[in-house]
């Protein structure tokens, strides 16, 4: 995967963390592999009771290492088979408070629950430290009051597909917008070959380019430079190997 990333060009992938197992290992994924960060954070869907002080301070713990770069992944996640929603957004207030203890911008889901999520979000004071709204692919509406709250929106694969977000992303202001491609293990496609990569990462920003007016080259500075100084520093374009933003 990481092979195939750095030949599209692919400079820099965060692995996030959904459990406190999968906090651990995407940590010492990120020391042995130079282009690799972590996020750390307990998925709304992962969560298998309330988060207790306990969890709190491994997370914590977790966190405080150096290859740490944002708090990834929390949220909330209101399908009809996730944990109860009460459940959900006291882990994700203990988690905002931690982001904000330490000063890591968050990168948030949401599924069916825009408007916990912001309410959340701004009573929790996250936009202190800021971040981004994870595989956004809701309205124009939605994305103002999220960066009006200093939130990127985050945008994804969905952009190659869907109209609705296509519109959205084309009246979005570029300096808001960061790209992802997400990577979840997608074993019920037939060909591995299909399955979501950050090598398609480039099919994004040429989508979004198309939809912006503008040619895959400025998308690619603007959205690495956004991400850049989403993270307030903790990765710079020296380290990548790629000119630093003007």
């Amino acid at each position: 995967m990481l092979e195939r990333s750095g030949a599209a060009g692919v400079v820099l992938i965060i692995a996030a963390g959904t459990t406190i197992e999968s906090c651990a290992a995407v940590r010492l994924l990120a020391d042995s592999h130079p282009g690799v960060r972590a996020g750390v954070g307990l998925h709304p869907a992962d969560l298998e009771g309330p988060m207790d002080d306990a969890v709190e301070a491994e997370l914590r713990a977790l966190a405080g290492h150096s290859s740490v770069v944002e708090w990834s992944e929390t949220g909330l996640d209101y399908m009809p088979r996730s944990p109860r929603w009460d459940i959900q957004q006291d882990a994700f207030r203990r988690q905002i408070r931690l982001a904000r203890e330490l000063g890591l911008p968050i990168v948030f889901h949401s599924r069916e629950a825009s408007d916990d999520t912001l309410r959340i979000l701004r009573e929790e004071g996250a936009g202190e430290v800021g971040g981004a709204w994870h595989y956004f692919d809701g309205s124009l509406a939605l994305a103002q009051t999220a960066m009006d709250l200093g939130f990127h929106i985050s945008l994804a694969k969905p952009l190659l597909r869907l109209p609705e977000l296509q519109a959205v992303a084309a009246a979005l202001p570029l300096e808001r917008i960061v790209i992802e491609t997400d990577s979840y293990p997608q074993p019920f496609k037939k060909h591995r070959d299909r399955w979501t990569e950050p090598w398609h990462l480039p099919q994004v920003a040429a989508k979004l380019a198309e939809l912006q007016e503008t040619d895959v080259a400025t998308v690619a500075q603007a959205t690495t430079a956004n991400y850049l100084r989403m993270l307030g520093g903790r990765v710079s374009a020296e380290e990548l190997g790629i000119p630093a933003a003007p």
